[in-house]
């Protein structure tokens, strides 16, 4: 399989029979043919990071572009302790978080002559500092696992939290440190004042840093991450400590947190306790590290451009966008546990078996219904908040071109209608969606048992 449409748990190996004649003869290496399909995705992710600010050029599209650079760093770093661990972590933004006020400090001392440190080497700085923070604290954090490792998780990020206001010299206080990242000499002809500059500098911290934890994932360290999370007392009885393999894992997720945290600084030239270090901004990155789909390697990736999407651009569009995340996340929870990755793996399961055709066409009155659905709700949703926060602005809301009337029973009543109407449509929809996937399932069950008997 592809690299990143590769899970987070990597293929077991499968012991290859050694012929009579080998036995006994010295050991040699032999390398296997290069995967094409592997060279292929990695080709084409890199040309996405190259193309994507000339496809999109805004200033807008450029600052969201830079923003999902490091959201993918930081989201694929926490899910070496979400995926490949099996640790639920309430506290990741403190790793990225200090990275972070070590990289601004680190400019700032860098600007001022004191640390030869160039512009393009400051989120390995934060990448250092996460490392020693997350191997400070992760000692104590990782001596539990599930739902003690959660709440001890949770209880370093609000400590780490209540101290930036203790510590205004290091935190900067409420106003935080700010920065300029043009200092020194420029490096390769860049000075990094422009934001293409600053761009494309994430995006190559963003392929090596994807690059290396996917490799980590293959490493015995990563395959026996996964070994913990899913039999702790075997790999203590085999002879390795699940605890230390914990604590290994952390501390290399730490390290990739400092890194996005560095590149955080350099994007934005300021770090405040509240957006870096704070329980919200832990759990933004736990919610879209699931929903983008923590059991496969390339969920995180968009789990990362979900995160730029939805706290810059959907933010922007209504003030209740903190509730559909919620109803978002709960639906994904109950409907599809696996995250988007699982819902596009299972539709490539389908086009390998070439039945992809007979379900795609269900799948646009499912979605249609489920849209009617959806504006019902929002249109319910939007004239509630309008009525609790701008009811001085009047009565009339503008929704999607329509003019509702927040105090009139026409408005309510027409929107509760769409809600019902699609929702009955949904349900008839869903029902026969349903009948068709489990015959196709059926199907392919049958064709691989024929395959496997005619092996």
């Amino acid at each position: 399989m592809s690299a990143i449409l590769s899970p987070a748990v990597p293929n077991e190996v499968v012991p290859i029979a050694t012929p009579p004649s080998a036995i006994g003869a010295p050991a040699y290496y032999r390398f296997k043919p290069w995967n094409v399909g592997r060279i292929v995705i990695w080709s084409l992710f890199a040309l996405m990071l190259i193309a994507a600010p000339h496809v999109f050029t805004s200033s807008l599209a450029l600052t969201m572009l830079s923003q999902m650079g490091y959201a993918i760093i930081i989201c694929l770093s926490y899910n070496i302790l979400l995926g490949q661990g099996g640790m639920l972590s309430f506290g990741h933004a403190v790793y990225t978080g200090l990275g972070s006020f070590i990289a601004i400090h680190a400019m700032n001392r860098a600007a001022e002559g004191a640390l030869p440190i160039p512009l393009v080497l400051i989120p390995v700085v934060g990448g250092l500092a996460g490392m020693f923070f997350a191997a400070l604290l992760g000692w104590v954090t990782t001596k539990k696992s599930g739902t003690t490792f959660a709440m001890i998780t949770l209880g370093v990020g609000e400590l780490v939290a209540s101290m930036a206001l203790m510590f205004p010299g290091f935190f900067g206080g409420e106003g935080g440190i700010t920065t300029d990242r043009v200092y020194g000499q420029p490096f390769l002809g860049f000075d990094f004042g422009p934001g293409i500059q600053v761009y494309y500098l994430i995006a190559v911290y963003c392929f090596v840093c994807t690059a290396l934890m996917f490799a980590f994932t293959g490493t015995p360290l990563g395959r026996m991450l996964n070994a913990v999370r899913d039999n702790p007392e075997r790999v203590a009885f085999v002879g390795y400590n699940p605890q230390r393999v914990r604590y290994m894992g952390f501390v290399v997720a730490g390290f990739f947190a400092g890194v996005g945290g560095g590149l955080a600084a350099i994007n934005f030239e300021i770090v405040t306790a509240m957006d870096s270090v704070s329980i919200l901004r832990s759990g933004s990155y736990l919610l879209f590290t699931f929903l983008g789909g923590a059991t496969f390697f390339f969920g995180p990736i968009i789990g990362g451009v979900l995160m730029v999407i939805a706290t810059v651009f959907l933010s922007e569009l209504t003030k209740a966008w903190m509730l559909y995340l919620g109803l978002i996340f709960l639906f994904m929870v109950m409907y599809a546990p696996g995250g988007i990755a699982s819902l596009i793996m299972l539709n490539l399961r389908l086009a390998k078996y070439g039945k992809l055709g007979r379900i795609v066409w269900a799948y646009l009155p499912l979605a249609g219904t489920a849209l009617v659905m959806t504006l019902g709700v929002a249109a319910m949703v939007e004239m509630i908040y309008h009525l609790q926060l701008n009811s001085a602005l009047g009565d009339e809301l503008r929704f999607l071109g329509m003019t509702l009337h927040v105090r009139s029973a026409e408005s309510w009543l027409g929107a509760v209608a769409v809600f019902l109407t699609g929702l009955g449509l949904f349900e008839l929809t869903r029902r026969a969606y349903l009948r068709q996937w489990h015959q196709i399932q059926e199907t392919i069950a049958r064709e691989i048992e024929r395959g496997e008997a005619t092996a």
